[in-house]
This record gives structure tokens, C-alpha cells and sequence, in this order.
């Protein structure tokens, strides 16, 4: 599950990335990348903190 969100996360930023043709949305589409990641890695720890507590 794991993978497949940070599949997802890399491949709707590097479409989007692809269609972006201005600076701006450019930045916008990096910084929304940048706050999925961490929520799909803040994600993976607490799955991965819970697995290693059981």
C-alpha cells in the first residue's frame, strides 16, 4: 500500500509537472508535491511505528 502512494503521489506530480507550462504553477505543483510526500511518509511511519509495537 505503501508503494503504491508514493507511486500515485510521483505520478500525478510528474503529469502534472509535464502539462505545467508557467513558473507559477510549476512552484504550486512542487510545493503540493512536497505536502503529499510528507503525508504519505508521515503515513508509512506510523504504519510501520505500529507494526513494530505489536
Amino acid at each position: 500500500m505503501e508503494k503504491f502512494i508514493i507511486g500515485l503521489a510521483v505520478g500525478m506530480a510528474g503529469g502534472a509537472l509535464l502539462v505545467a507550462n508557467n513558473c507559477k504553477l510549476r512552484s504550486l505543483v512542487r510545493k503540493n508535491q512536497d505536502e503529499l510526500m510528507k503525508k504519505a511518509e508521515s503515513y508509512i511511519d506510523e504504519k510501520l511505528g505500529t507494526e513494530k509495537e505489536q
